[in-house]
């Protein structure tokens, strides 16, 4: 735990300009009060979609407000430090019977003061409740990039879900298409007594069993919009937007990066944000430990005012006594039925959970880097490996289609080599797919913001 009770000179520059963002949570507004939703561009590209949801992200826009919370949080508590004024007025009337005074009854009487109070001394617990805010207020903001980051992944991910999905159509319609050239050809071959009806039949039923994954492929395109729209916190305010999809740009390409373990364990240490937060939390235990232990101290104000009150033998308002009143307070809980100790031992379990908690999540982001690590190794010999799958299918059936047009090879080899193609093209998909999602995990798992938002790193 030692080497994470100190945040690193990048993580307070990367605090410092995450204040930055924090003012957009000032244009949080109701669903009543919302801005236009700006119209469905016509393309999209990745970048786009991430600048956009740092600004509309449902969950991002949550994590602002939070840090807005304890601004407010931080600002009830500096009370206790300033000076606070207050006036105070009372006025009562009595009837004549109820005066002690008989010759002299008195039926009126007032008092009207101002007064201001000055905290000298609380037992240091004025200070540690201020620092406590404030760390407090620090792990706001690391849960806030904490947030981005998942969010920002959550929108990459579906954007290359999207992506897949407009492939994988691609490949089913290349598929239907070279398969109606089949069907074609096998009736061009039996009208010219080269094969037989059922060459005919065997090719009508493979076009027709390639019908459901063309259409299984756009459902998931569909589906994967709405995805990718949530995670967007686009709204469809405009009617004429409803149905409209804008062109999605990028590709599934596959550009090797390289990320060390034993490095890579390091910046998730060191940058996690969530890690980072559960330290904070636990100095500001620590600080809740102060907190309790004041009880055990005096305290002491300092007051000042000016008083104005009724005279003792005069009835008219006018001729009052004032003056001013200056004066020290204090009070001392000698023995409050050890309820201060009880309070310190709970702070003191407090801050022994938080470490705990802290440790406990090191634990864990080291395993989730190494998992991820290994995904990331799968990923990339599964693509290596798809590629040169796609190359043989495509020289598989090319060799089928020529056996076939001379009579050397049977219709259900051809048909064969084209249904491994087609596996091979997308299995090459899905392979480039968990590589792009892998990278992005593993850069998550490390605590490395999206690439598009400022953090260094490989894309």
């Amino acid at each position: 735990m030692k080497s994470f009770l100190t945040v690193s000179a990048p993580r307070r520059l990367w605090l410092t300009s995450l204040l930055a963002l924090v003012p957009l949570a000032n244009a949080a507004v109701s669903i009543e009060e919302t801005a236009e939703t700006p119209p469905v561009p016509a393309v999209l590209d990745l970048k786009t979609a991430i600048l956009y949801a740092m600004d509309h992200n449902y969950a991002i826009r949550l994590a602002r407000e939070r840090i807005r919370e304890q601004e407010g949080l931080i600002t009830e508590v500096k009370a206790q430090a300033l000076p606070n004024a207050g006036i105070t007025g009372s006025y009562t009337k009595t009837a004549d019977e109820l005066s002690n005074n008989f010759s002299n009854p008195s039926t009126q009487s007032w008092n009207i003061a101002l007064q201001v109070t000055q905290t000298l001394y609380a037992g240091g617990g004025v200070k540690a409740a201020l620092d406590a805010q404030r760390l407090v207020r620090e792990s706001a903001l690391l849960d806030l990039q904490a947030t981005i980051n998942a969010a920002l992944l959550d929108v990459r991910t579906r954007f290359y879900d999207v992506l897949l999905a407009r492939d994988q159509i691609e490949v089913q319609e290349l598929n239907v298409q070279l398969l109606q050239e089949q069907l074609q050809t096998a009736r061009d071959r039996y009208e010219a007594g080269a094969v037989s009806q059922f060459d005919v039949l065997r090719a009508e039923v493979e076009l027709a069993n390639a019908q459901p994954a063309l259409i299984r492929a756009r459902n998931a395109l569909r589906n994967g919009i709405e995805s990718l729209r949530q995670s967007l916190g686009y709204q469809t305010g405009r009617d004429e937007d409803i149905d409209r999809v804008p062109e999605f740009v990028g590709e599934l390409d596959l550009v090797p990066v390289a990320y060390d373990l034993r490095e890579s364990l390091r910046t998730a240490r060191d940058s996690r944000p969530e890690l980072q937060q559960l330290i904070k939390l636990a100095e500001a235990r620590e600080a809740g430990v102060k907190i309790a232990r004041s009880g055990y101290l005096p305290n002491l104000q300092a007051l000042a005012g000016y008083e104005l009150r009724k005279d003792a033998g005069s009835e008219r308002f006018r001729e009052s006594n004032d003056g001013w009143v200056v004066g020290l307070q204090s009070s001392w809980a000698i023995f409050d039925g050890r309820a201060t100790a009880g309070r310190v031992v709970q702070a003191r379990s407090q801050l022994e959970q938080a470490r705990l908690q802290a440790a406990d999540y090191q634990l864990g982001i080291e395993v989730e880097v190494r998992r991820a690590v290994s995904a990331l190794q799968e990923a990339q010999e599964l693509a290596d490996a798809a590629g040169k799958t796609v190359e043989q299918a495509e020289e598989a059936l090319r060799l089928a289609n020529v056996r076939y047009g001379a009579g050397s090879a049977t219709q259900l080899e051809q048909l064969q080599a084209r249904v491994a193609l087609t596996q091979a093209r997308d299995n090459q998909l899905q392979a480039n797919y968990s590589y792009n999602v892998a990278v992005a995990r593993l850069r998550q798992a490390m605590g490395l913001g999206d690439i598009f938002v400022g953090e260094a790193g490989p894309p």
